[in-house]
C-alpha cells in the first residue's frame, strides 16, 4: 500500500459494513463469515477484472473484529464507513435501542447518500426491530432471516444480491440448481444400487451411530472443559489459557451450523461457555464484551426454560444467567439493577428447590442470598431483611459444604458468606460476633492456601481477606494491626500480578491494596 493510500481514509475499502448490537454478536459473526466466503456464479462476476478472489464478494467490516488498534474508536469506524460500498444493519429490538447502530446508519447515509443500505431482520417485528435512523429517508432493502419470514437461506441470498448488485432470481436459481444436482447425484444410480440397498442401509445406520458416538464424545469433552478443566485452570491462574480453552469449546458449536437445529442440552451447554467467556472478559476489564456474552446466554436460557419450565437443568442455567448479569451490574455499580436480577433468581430458586434440592442447588441459592447480603451491606442497609439474607446465605452454604466435605470451592464460598455476615455484624456495632465470623473466614482461606499452594485463586482470596480485615481494624482504631494486614495484602497481591500480568482484576486488586496501605 502506498503512502497516499495510508493517509486517505477513502482508501480503506470494504465491500460492506455490518452494523449490529452486541446482543446480536453471534449472528453478526455468522453472517460476516458466510458473506466473505460466498462465491458468485461465473456469469455474474465482474468480467472487466481478473477476479483474483475467484468470485468472492470481498472484505466485510464488522467493528468488533476488524477495528485496528487505534485510540480514537469513532475515527476508525468513520474511516471504515467511508470506505464501505454497502451498509448491512442487523435489526432486532436491541439494535433499535442501540445509539451506536443509529449513529453508524446516520454517518453512512451522510457520507454516501446514494449507496445501498440493507436491513437484515433477525429478531422481533419490523416496527420494534428497525432503528429509527434506518426508517428515516430512503426505504432500506430488507431481508427477513427469521424462520417465519424469508428464512436463513433466502434471506442470506437477498443480502448477497444487495451487496453484489446482481438479480436475486439469478442467485436463487443457482442455489436451486445446486440442490437439484445434489438430489440427482443421489437418485441417478438408484436402479443400479437397488440390489445393494440392504448393505447401504446397514452402512448408513452404522455411520449414524458413529456420528452420534463422536458427537457424544465431543459434548463430553466440552463438559469436561467447563467443569474439571476450568476448575484446574482457575487454580493455575492463567487467564490466557482459560480463554483459549473457552474459544476452542465455542468453535465446536460454531461448526454445528444453525443454532436452531441444536438439541436443547447442547444450547444449555453453549450458554455455560458464554458465561465462562464473559467471566474471563470481566477479569480482563473488557466489560462491553462480557455484557454481550452474558446477555446472549440469558436470551438462550430464558427461551429454554420457557420451553420446559420444570426442567431442573434449564432452571439452574437461567438462574446462572441472571446471577452473571447481576455480577456484571454490581461491578458496574448498577446496584438497583443487580438487586432486581438477584430477586428474580431467588424466585426461580424456589422452583428449583422443589424440583431438585441437591448440594448444587444449595450452593446456587446461597449465592443468591449472599449477593443480596453483600449489596445491602455495601450500601449500609442494615435492617432485619439484610440480616436474614446474610444468615440464610451462611446456613445454605454450610449445608452444601457438609454434603461435600473437603471440597475447596464449597469451603471458599462458605468463607465468603462468613465475611459478609461478619461485616454486617460489625457495622451494627456487634464487634465480638462479627470478629468471630471474620476469624472463621480467615482460618478457612489460610487453610486452603496452605493445602493448595499451587492454586492461585486461594491466594487472591487471601489478599481480599486481609484487605477486609485491615479496613475493619482501622475503623476499630487498631491502626498498628491494620497496617500489618494491609502490608500482607500488598505483598500477596504482588505475587498474583507477577504470576499473570494480563489479569486486570488482579492488577486492580493490588492497586486497591496499595491505596489502602
Amino acid at each position: 500500500m502506498g503512502d497516499a493510500e495510508k493517509s486517505d481514509p477513502q482508501a480503506v475499502r470494504f465491500r460492506a459494513f455490518v452494523s449490529y448490537s452486541h446482543a446480536d454478536a453471534t449472528i453478526a459473526q455468522k453472517l460476516h463469515r458466510k458473506i466473505e466466503t460466498y462465491r458468485l456464479p461465473q456469469h455474474l462476476r465482474d468480467r472487466e477484472t481478473d477476479d483474483p478472489d475467484n468470485g468472492r464478494l470481498g472484505r466485510i467490516f464488522r467493528d468488533r473484529e476488524d477495528l485496528p488498534a487505534a485510540e480514537d474508536l469513532s475515527e476508525s469506524v468513520k474511516q471504515a464507513l467511508a470506505g464501505s460500498q454497502v451498509l448491512v444493519v442487523i435489526c432486532s429490538p436491541d439494535a433499535q435501542a442501540s445509539i451506536w447502530v443509529a449513529r453508524e446508519i446516520e454517518l453512512f447515509r451522510a457520507l454516501h447518500p446514494g449507496r445501498p443500505v440493507l436491513a437484515a431482520l433477525v429478531r422481533g417485528e419490523p416496527e420494534e426491530a428497525f432503528p429509527t435512523a434506518l426508517r428515516d429517508g430512503a426505504e432500506p432493502l430488507a431481508a427477513d432471516l427469521r424462520k417465519e419470514g424469508d428464512g436463513w437461506r433466502l434471506g442470506f441470498l437477498k443480502i448477497v444480491a444487495g451487496i453484489a448488485g446482481v438479480p436475486l432470481d439469478a442467485l436463487v436459481q443457482r442455489d436451486a440448481t445446486r440442490r437439484i444436482r445434489r438430489v440427482m447425484a443421489v437418485t441417478g444410480g438408484a436402479l443400479v444400487a437397488l440390489l445393494a440397498m440392504i448393505g447401504m442401509t446397514i452402512f448408513a445406520l452404522q455411520s449414524r451411530n458413529e456420528a452420534q458416538h463422536q458427537q457424544a464424545e465431543a459434548e463430553g469433552l466440552v463438559e469436561y472443559m467447563l467443569t474439571d478443566l476450568r476448575t484446574e485452570l482457575k487454580g493455575v491462574g492463567r487467564l490466557d489459557v482459560m480463554t483459549k480453552v473457552n474459544e476452542r469449546a465455542m468453535d465446536y458449536y460454531e461448526d454445528q451450523g444453525d443454532l436452531s437445529d441444536m438439541p436443547a442440552e447442547s444450547l444449555e451447554r453453549r450458554a455455560r461457555i458464554l458465561h465462562a467467556m464473559g467471566e474471563d472478559d470481566e477479569k480482563r476489564g473488557d466489560l462491553d464484551n462480557a455484557l454481550a456474552k452474558f446477555t446472549e446466554a440469558h436470551r438462550v436460557t430464558e427461551a429454554l426454560l420457557a420451553r420446559d419450565p420444570e426442567n431442573p437443568d434449564f432452571l439452574f442455567a437461567e438462574i446462572q444467567s441472571l446471577l452473571y448479569l447481576a455480577f456484571h451490574h454490581r461491578n458496574a455499580q448498577h446496584d438497583n439493577l443487580a438487586v432486581n436480577l438477584n430477586r428474580k433468581a431467588k424466585v426461580l430458586s424456589h422452583s428449583l428447590e422443589r424440583v431438585k434440592p441437591d448440594e448444587k442447588y444449595l450452593r446456587q441459592a446461597a449465592t443468591i442470598y449472599g449477593n443480596l447480603c453483600a449489596i445491602t451491606v455495601s450500601l449500609g442497609i442494615l435492617n432485619s431483611d439484610s440480616e436474614t439474607d446474610c444468615t440464610t446465605a451462611l446456613s445454605l452454604m454450610s449445608k452444601a459444604a457438609e454434603r461435600v466435605p473437603n471440597d475447596s470451592q464449597y469451603l471458599s464460598e462458605l468463607a465468603n458468606k462468613r465475611a459478609w455476615y461478619g461485616d454486617f455484624l460489625i457495622q451494627q456495632n456487634r464487634e465480638v460476633e462479627g470478629m468471630k465470623q471474620l476469624d472463621e473466614h480467615l482460618s478457612i482461606i489460610d487453610r486452603l492456601m496452605k493445602s493448595h499452594p499451587e492454586n492461585w485463586q486461594w491466594l487472591e482470596q487471601a489478599v481480599r481477606s486481609r484487605m477486609g480485615y485491615a479496613e475493619l481494624l482501622r475503623k476499630a482504631g487498631n491502626h498498628k494491626r491494620a497496617i500489618t494486614f494491609a502490608r500482607m495484602a500488598v505483598s500477596l497481591g504482588e505475587e498474583l500480578v507477577l504470576h499473570d500480568p494480563g489479569n486486570a482484576s488482579w492488577r486492580g486488586l493490588l492497586d486497591r491494596a496499595k491505596q489502602q496501605l
